[in-house]
């Protein structure tokens, strides 16, 4: 289930990105924002592995919502989001 949705999911970003693209008249994503473009470069390499460590620990924490550690693992959880956000630089 988690691939076909992860394809489903991808699948569409593929269609969206096509039409903004097509509406644009631009060859890529942020074609004129030069500066954004590589803003964001620089910045997934530090943000996908905070990505990673909040998935797995949301999976620790569904399969043991009551571990000794639970409330530890849930801060980490914040924090990772706080992280995510704070690399993005955009909270939504």
């Amino acid at each position: 289930a988690r691939q076909e949705i992860f394809g489903d999911i991808l699948d569409e970003y593929e269609r969206t990105k096509q039409l903004v693209l097509a509406v644009t008249g631009y060859g890529e994503l942020l074609e004129n924002e030069q500066w954004l473009q590589r803003s964001i470069k620089l910045r997934n390499p530090y943000v996908d592995p905070l990505n990673y460590i909040q998935v797995a620990l949301l999976e620790r924490l569904r399969q043991q919502p009551d571990a000794p550690n639970a409330d530890s693992m849930r801060d980490a959880v914040l924090l990772s989001v706080n992280g995510v956000a704070a690399g993005l630089q955009n909270t939504g």
